[in-house]
């Protein structure tokens, strides 16, 4: 069993930064590849970032694409999602999740690929 805990959402303006991170239990963290989704009110749950299980390799939704970036310390059982350029439709809670199984862009990119689920952190763009 995994559990993931994320943090470091908050309120934002518009145009700023923030870091998202998850930290994973266990000790076959760096056995998974990782991903981010975000659901805004209303809305179905979307795939935002993904990343392999040896970091080499990273995916992003066209959406964020070139001003979020995803990585991961293994060492520390962490993957991060570091957000820049905000806009208030970046609104969202934000989850990580973990896939056993490994898989190319498409694969990842689908949230039924993923095993476990963190319990969200939000993230609150104003205007």
């Amino acid at each position: 069993q995994v559990q993931l805990v994320e943090s470091g959402g908050g309120l934002v303006q518009a145009g700023g930064s923030q870091r998202l991170s998850c930290v994973a239990s266990g000790r076959t963290f760096s056995s998974y590849a990782m991903g981010w989704f975000r659901q805004a009110p209303g809305k179905e749950r979307e795939f935002v970032a993904a990343i392999s299980w040896s970091g080499g390799s990273t995916y992003y939704a066209d959406s964020v694409k070139g001003r979020f970036t995803i990585s991961r310390d293994n060492a520390k059982n962490t993957v991060y999602l570091q957000m820049n350029s905000l806009k208030p439709e970046d609104t969202a809670v934000y989850y990580c999740a973990a896939a056993t199984r490994r898989g190319g862009s498409y694969y990842l990119a689908q949230s039924r690929s993923y095993d476990y689920w963190g319990q969200g952190t939000q993230v609150t763009v104003s205007s």
